[in-house]
């Protein structure tokens, strides 16, 4: 029961993750073309000024509620990470998968400009992948995942067990499952 189960709820998952697999592993034959989206904007003076005054004294930090709301507005991205802040210019990364975003906001000006890159549903799928900029609820699923496949795998091998008496080739194969990619390991890999 535990194996069908485990594998019910982590087949769609593994299924992305194989073909994940194959397309990280063949990247730099798989071409894809960004597409980059610029735009700019001029902040409200009276959200300068509250910006204005809220430079920290640290290098890095969140921006104002009030800010953050206006940049997610007008650039349509998320304003959560924090920001890099300098004498003249307030910098605020917001890396996605399958792309990149930013915005920079001149502190004497108020003049906002963004760039949103997207390189495409397979750069998407690898980046969810590796867990890139994908946030922690998307961590979250990963370990979930991996425990649901660990529970597929061990179950697995005691339902390899419950067989082999039965099935000679059994513990031959899954020792070839082990030798092959160690033997490759060994010998390639340097």
């Amino acid at each position: 029961m535990w194996h069908w189960m485990s594998s019910a709820v982590s087949l769609i998952g593994l299924l992305l993750f194989a073909i994940t697999g194959f397309t990280l592993n063949h990247a730099a034959d798989i071409e894809g073309t960004p597409v980059v989206i610029e735009t700019s904007g001029q902040m409200p003076a009276p959200l300068l000024a509250r910006l204005r005054a809220a430079v920290p004294d640290t290098e890095r930090a969140p921006l104002p509620a009030d800010v953050a709301a206006w940049v997610e507005k007008s650039f349509l991205m998320k304003a959560s990470a924090e920001a890099e802040w300098s004498a003249d210019e307030v910098y605020l990364p917001a890396p996605r998968p399958g792309g990149d975003a930013w915005v920079a906001i001149d502190l004497a000006t108020g003049a906002a400009s963004a760039e949103v890159t997207s390189r495409g549903w397979i750069s998407y799928l690898n980046d969810l992948h590796k867990g890139r900029n994908s946030g922690g609820e998307w961590s979250l699923f990963i370990d979930i995942f991996s425990f649901a496949c660990l529970v597929f795998a061990i179950t697995g091998l005691f339902l390899l067990q419950l067989h082999s008496a039965k099935r000679k080739s059994t513990w031959p194969l899954v020792g070839l499952g082990l030798a092959i990619p160690a033997a490759i390991a060994v010998i390639f890999i340097h």
